[in-house]
């Protein structure tokens, strides 16, 4: 939507911001039964899979300067990659009602309030974010990642400096599971960081920085959603900040963490949607994205996300193997093709071995090698058509 190219610091703070999340943090508190050695090595591995394919899928929009969605059109065609565009855009509105949801839930636990009153506040942020716009972010961005920096430390140190609770015995999930959902948020991101990244004024360390900063304050994010589990006996990361009297502070870690997460969400929206109406305005469809997702977050009581997290893997971690293959082996740019009727038949058998992958109990979970067979898949099936589509 905007022109001006960006800084690696700029983008570094973007990411920064989409890694401190409450989304991230509960997620994190799945781990618990895992314990700390066994919980924190599988977060490790899990981000080290999904932010390496992370800055892979970012890197291609980089060096072609292209958005997300126009980089699929190299491997999907034109109107092939519209099915990836519509699917991207429900994803993103859905991510927005779910941080909106899980922000307001929080946020009601600190400052009590009717239940469409933190929706309303939080959504209204995210479309003033949307309206200044994220070339115009710079000092205000920098203003709130370095006040999240702080309040999240004193998180830290409330959380870790309390006596354990003994916690209720809870049935623990398998390693491989645990390091799917630890690389599950990373992968949640691989259909929209083109669109920060084509951007960039150096766009290989601006992916570089993005993807790492990125994976550093999630994996942050989930162990002190772990550690805040174990030590305390619950998972309710608003009782825990307001049993510690957090207070102002704990407000607004979650209402400004929050913001600055689902707006990346919100504006992705935005640029997906010109792909599809290339006419109509992305600053305005970001807009609209961010007004459906508060309308579902009042509307709709949003739970458990592990189910809508493994849907967007199986949808996207074999579109992206098919991309890196197309763009790093195989030199291939279908773009100037309406379909390109063999990658979107790779890709879908990608998706259906995706999920049967999740009935597999794999150490590495089942992102990685669905897209190492996708890859090659893609890899074979040129090989023996090189020239036919």
């Amino acid at each position: 939507m905007e022109q001006r190219r960006t800084s690696l610091f700029e983008n570094g703070l973007i990411w920064f911001g989409a890694g401190v999340s409450i989304a991230e943090i509960l997620t994190g508190t799945y781990f618990a039964p895992l314990g700390f050695g066994k919980g924190i090595l599988a977060i490790l591995i899990g981000h080290v899979i999904g932010c390496a394919l992370l800055f892979l899928a970012g890197l291609i929009g980089g060096r072609v300067r292209k958005s997300a969605m126009e980089t699929v059109k190299m491997s999907f065609g034109q109107k092939g990659s519209l099915l990836f565009a519509c699917l991207n855009i429900l994803q993103l509105v859905g991510w927005t009602a779910i941080m909106i949801y899980d922000g307001s839930l929080a946020a009601a636990e600190a400052a009590p309030a009717a239940s469409w009153v933190w929706p309303l506040v939080i959504g209204g942020l995210i479309i003033v974010w949307i309206m200044i716009g994220l070339q115009s972010l710079g000092k205000i961005n920098s203003v709130a990642m370095v006040a999240l920096f702080g309040l999240t430390l004193v998180l830290c140190w409330v959380i870790f400096t309390k006596d354990p609770v003994p916690a209720a015995a809870e049935e623990a999930m398998s390693f491989g599971a645990a390091v799917e959902l630890s690389a599950a948020m990373p992968l949640s991101w691989l259909p929209l960081i083109s669109d920060y990244t084509r951007e960039a004024e150096r766009p290989c360390a601006a992916t570089a920085v993005s993807a790492i900063t990125y994976g550093l304050v999630s994996c942050w994010m989930y162990v002190i959603g772990m550690g805040a589990a174990i030590l305390t006996g619950t998972s309710d990361i608003a009782q825990i900040m307001v049993k510690a009297g957090l207070g102002m502070i704990g407000l607004l870690i979650i209402v400004f963490s929050t913001v600055t997460t689902t707006f990346l969400d919100a504006y992705s929206a935005g640029v997906s949607g010109e792909t599809v109406f290339p006419k109509l305005s992305g600053r305005m469809m970001a807009i609209v994205a961010a007004v459906l997702g508060t309308v579902c977050a009042i509307a709709f009581p949003i739970t458990n996300i592990t189910d809508f997290l493994y849907l967007i893997g199986s949808v996207f971690a074999p579109m992206v193997a098919v991309l890196i293959a197309d763009f790093f082996i195989l030199k291939k740019d279908s773009s100037g093709l309406t379909f390109d009727l063999t990658n979107l038949a790779v890709w879908l058998v990608g998706f259906v071995l995706y999920r049967l992958l999740m009935h597999v109990d794999f150490i590495l979970g089942n992102t990685l090698p669905d897209m190492v067979i996708t890859v090659l898949i893609c890899l074979a099936v040129h090989k023996l058509r090189p020239a036919k589509q």
